[in-house]
């Protein structure tokens, strides 16, 4: 009877403790739960910062990220929360790529909410005309959309190019000048597809542009690069392509300043020059318009609509000649011949 008792108290004392072991991880759990899915900081101290979640990205991945810059508690309790949907019963959690904005004062449903939410934080990239594809890529690391070096990889993707017609060796003169807004971590591919597209758009809204075959269109495009690197006021860019021109038609050297800055630019990659010398106007390069006749090699800037407009639809004018004559506005002196031009010549300026 007593061995009974002894044995049924034991029972009892054993079950107690098994209840008490639970009550306390029921407790601990419930500690755990509020603690990690609070806030890591208030409003008043909270700092911010952001992450980018690529497209295949797993959640365990993002969860430890998160963790390390300090933006929750618990990537274990995050992925819990993913992995079995214990904020919402009734919907599956679906992580989506994109680039979000993290504060350390938002709780973990905050951030579990974000996380599916898909809303892209856009990068404002501002790309002027007359920019050569070099100093594209530098804008868009600047920026950190992607690096220069990976852009310019992709200006010169060969099955892009054939994708888009492109009789070239790399996308210059069709990297439409505009305002874009692209996301952190673009691919190089995407953002050089994002302003071709945009290029042949605009030129679709010209009409001459659309009987052009793709040779006609790069002539063009070459021409245009080069009135839009010379024009400086809006209703001379046609008037300076018919000087180009009617240069071209008689097989004259469009003797181009800007073509010049290209190749010391670009192609040899040394800084701009504060002045064309006469040692420059003899560099061997078939981009060199005062050595070789016709059209340069290839377009030596990205022109905007405007330059695109003047090289289709030049003006109807017997000008060859032209030099700026007031530097305030940008304003040149056109001329039929070259008496009339050295007469308006500008000592201080280099003429056309």
């Amino acid at each position: 009877m007593i061995k009974a008792k002894k044995i049924l108290a034991f029972i009892l004392s054993f079950f107690l403790w098994i209840i008490a072991a639970g009550l306390v991880a029921v407790v601990f759990g419930i500690s755990y739960w509020f603690y990690s899915t609070k806030a890591v900081t208030g409003i008043e101290d909270e700092y911010v910062g952001k992450i980018s979640v690529p497209a295949g990205t797993s959640v365990k991945l993002v969860a430890e990220t998160l963790e390390k810059e300090k933006f929750i508690r618990s990537s274990k309790l995050l992925y819990i929360t993913i992995r079995f949907n214990l904020f919402n019963r009734n919907e599956n959690f679906t992580l989506k790529s994109g680039t979000y904005t993290l504060r350390s004062s938002m709780n973990l449903r905050e951030v579990y909410d974000l996380l599916q939410s898909g809303e892209q934080e856009y990068i404002s990239v501002s790309i002027p005309e007359g920019l050569t594809k070099t100093k594209i890529a530098r804008i868009l690391e600047e920026k950190n959309v992607c690096t220069a070096a990976e852009f310019l990889a992709s200006c010169m993707n060969e099955k892009l190019l054939e994708e888009y017609r492109i009789p070239a060796l790399n996308f210059e003169g069709y990297l439409f000048p505009d305002t874009y807004f692209f996301t952190h971590g673009m691919k190089g591919d995407e953002i050089v597809r994002t302003m071709a597209d945009n290029f042949f758009s605009k030129i679709s809204e010209i009409p001459s542009f659309a009987d052009f075959d793709s040779k006609k269109l790069h002539d063009t495009v070459i021409l245009s690069s080069v009135v839009e690197r010379e024009y400086r006021i809006r209703e001379e860019a046609p008037v300076i392509a018919s000087v180009f021109t009617n240069r071209l038609k008689h097989n004259i050297g469009l003797y181009s300043c800007a073509t010049i800055e290209y190749i010391i630019t670009e192609i040899q990659g040394l800084p701009h020059p504060g002045r064309i010398t006469y040692k420059d106007l003899k560099i061997d390069s078939p981009y060199n318009t005062y050595k070789w006749a016709g059209l340069p090699e290839g377009p030596i800037s990205n022109p905007g609509t405007i330059a695109l407009e003047a090289a289709a639809n030049p003006a109807k004018t017997n000008y060859y000649f032209f030099v700026l004559t007031d530097p305030s506005s940008g304003r040149h002196t056109f001329s039929t011949s070259f008496d009339e031009h050295k007469a308006a010549e500008n000592t201080n300026y280099i003429s056309k």
